[in-house]
Formats: C-alpha cells, structure tokens, sequence
C-alpha cells in the first residue's frame, strides 16, 4: 500500500463511519498520512481524528477509536495504534517498499497530484516585485497540482524582462478590486546584484528556495558546479538515476520494484519518496514552494549515497536486489524532476 493508497483507505473510513452514524461530520476532500511524528510509531501516521474532533464535537481520541476498527481489517494494513492525543499510525505489509515504487512509476512526474479538480477556486494577488511574482506563479503550480482552480493578478504590468529571463506570467495585471488583498509577499530579493544575471533556473531556485520571511541571496553561488550548491545537488542527483538507467541498458537489465529489505540507504530514500504527496499538500496549502524545494534537497540528499550500490560491480550478474535499486533510483529521479518542474526549473538528463 502506497501513502496515497492508505490516503484513499483513511477517506473511505470516515466515510464508513458517517454512513454508519458513528460520526457526524462532513467528509473531507483529502486526507495526508506522513512519517509518524514524535512518539508515533509504524510507517505512517494520520492526524486526521484531531481535524475532525471539532466538527463531530468530540476529543480527537475518541474520533480515532471510531476510525480505528474500519482501519484495522482493510487490505495491506497490519496493525493500527493510537498515540497521543488521538494520531492514527499505520503499520503496513512489507510489500510496501516495492508499492511506492511502483505507484511513482506509474503516476511519473504527477505522482502526489491530486486525482482531479476538487472544486476550490483560489486567487493569488501579489506586489509588483520579482520575486513576489516568482514565488505566486511557483505556488499557483502547487495548487493546482493539488486540484485548485487558480488565478493569478499582480498589482502592475510584468517588466517584460521577467518574462522573457524567467518565463513567468500572470493571469491579470494592474490595480485589484477593493476586496482583493495582496496574499503572496515575500521578502524582495536584493536589486544588486541583479537576481536575473543568473538565468531561469538558478534565478528561480535563488527567489523560491528560501522561505518567504528570509531574504534571499542572489550571487554566484547559484551557478557554482559543486555540492555545496543545493540546486547543483537536487540536478546532480537526477542526472545520475538517468545515467544509471542507460548503464543498466547497457548491461543488458531493467527496473523491476521488488523488496529492499536491510538496505539502510533505501530505507531513507523510500521515506524521502513517500513523504512527497504530503509536502505538496502542505506547500500548496501554506503558498510556499520553499517546502518544496527543501524537500527535494532532501531527497537529493538521501539519493546519491544510494546510488553507488544501485549497479552490479565487477564480474557480478545482474539479480533481483539490482533490478529492485534501479527502480527505486528512477522512482527518486521521477520525483526530483517532477519537484523541479512544479518549480518551473529544469531537470537535465546530462550534467
């Protein structure tokens, strides 16, 4: 079972339990497991008794003992625990490793997308400011990804230089209504050195990496080819799952998700992996692609030092443990250019 299998299975328990009159709530739209917090335990965790305590007029712990019996016999799920003040926690079979990958490969670059329009209709309104408007066109990606209807306004014509250097546009420009409150204000980046010597991507990762609230950097750093640059990290990293999927070509095998039991690397990768339909919910809710980008470093981060046990060494044959890294090593790189992309920042196959 996949994060966004056991998403559809927490839903479709509430839904049980409405139906049953246990609960009296409105079902929510979504539902986000992620890693158990502090004190949680098992593979994932859901707060999704604590989000409802409040409609169905009960403590969240009680919502979670209704939850926890139309959880405890659905398919894939071995035990179900309660923790604090009413978190559910998931312990899953141990096909779950080869599940997620599957699940990225085959939803690729729009794995952690929601599965269509869920109705809200959001505006972003921003100052004219670069990195303003950088940073509205970057989280009006993220909420559509998640099912949002959006429209984007700023508050005068784009220079059209921005444009041009960075490919950002919006859908309206000029002085908004009264009601309209200017919703996405970043920090302005500096004006020297100009952000825009830098080019699209690393001018784009320079405005969004960043929180909103930080003032972003703008020089060379950006640009410089080395591990000490978090974007030349989250690209590098990309780069080499794609490398790895034509030396595997090479040596006559292919990617085939099966078990990474004992493999400490994929275990920290596969976390990585399956955190990502959380942190896209959580970045488009909150209209900050920062949490992207941080996210992807991590994942970057948890990626290359998997990678050098990903292809047979030596005289070694190909065997399943292979095929199973190779597939995890593309999963990881379906995720970084998919990231990238929501980024509006490319994902080189060569670098």
């Amino acid at each position: 079972m996949t994060p966004v299998e056991l998403s559809r299975t927490v839903l479709h328990a509430v839904r049980r339990a409405v139906d049953a009159g246990e609960l009296r709530v409105a079902v929510p739209e979504r539902v986000v497991v992620g890693p158990p917090g502090p004190g949680g335990c098992g593979d994932y965790a859901t707060n999704v008794a604590l989000q409802l305590a409040r409609p169905a007029g009960q403590p969240p712990r009680r919502v979670a003992e209704v939850l926890r019996p139309y959880l405890a016999d659905a398919d894939g799920i071995t035990d179900v625990v309660l923790t604090g003040p009413g978190f559910l926690n998931f312990s899953l079979h141990g096909t779950a490793p080869a599940a997620l990958v599957q699940e990225i490969l085959r939803r690729g670059t729009r794995y952690g997308y929601a599965d269509g329009p869920d109705g809200r209709v959001v505006q972003l309104h921003c100052p004219h400011e670069l990195r303003a408007v950088v940073v509205a066109e970057a989280a009006a990606r993220l909420l559509r990804s998640q099912g949002a209807l959006v429209r984007t306004s700023c508050g005068a014509p784009l220079e059209p230089e921005w444009t041009a250097v960075l490919g950002v546009r919006v859908d309206a420009a000029g002085p908004a209504p009264a009601e309209l409150a200017v919703n996405t204000r970043p920090v302005p980046a500096p004006r020297d050195p100009d952000p825009l010597r830098l080019g699209r991507d690393a001018c784009r990762w320079a405005l969004l990496h960043p929180a909103a609230h930080d003032r972003p950097r703008t020089g060379g750093e950006h640009l410089v080819q080395r591990e000490g640059n978090p974007l030349f990290r989250v690209r590098y990293a990309h780069a080499r799952t794609r490398a790895l999927g034509r030396n595997a070509a090479d040596l006559a095998f292919t990617a085939e998700p099966g078990p990474l039991d004992g493999d400490p690397g994929a275990q920290a990768l596969l976390a990585a992996l399956g955190d990502h339909p959380r942190v896209l919910s959580a970045a488009a809710a909150h209209h900050a692609p920062d949490r992207l980008a941080r996210h992807l470093v991590a994942v970057a981060d948890a990626t290359l030092p998997f990678l050098a046990a990903v292809l047979p060494r030596g005289a070694e044959k190909p065997s399943a443990a292979h095929r199973a890294r190779l597939a995890l090593a593309e999963a990881a790189g379906t995720v970084l250019a998919g990231g990238l992309s929501l980024l509006g920042i490319d994902a080189p196959d060569h670098l």
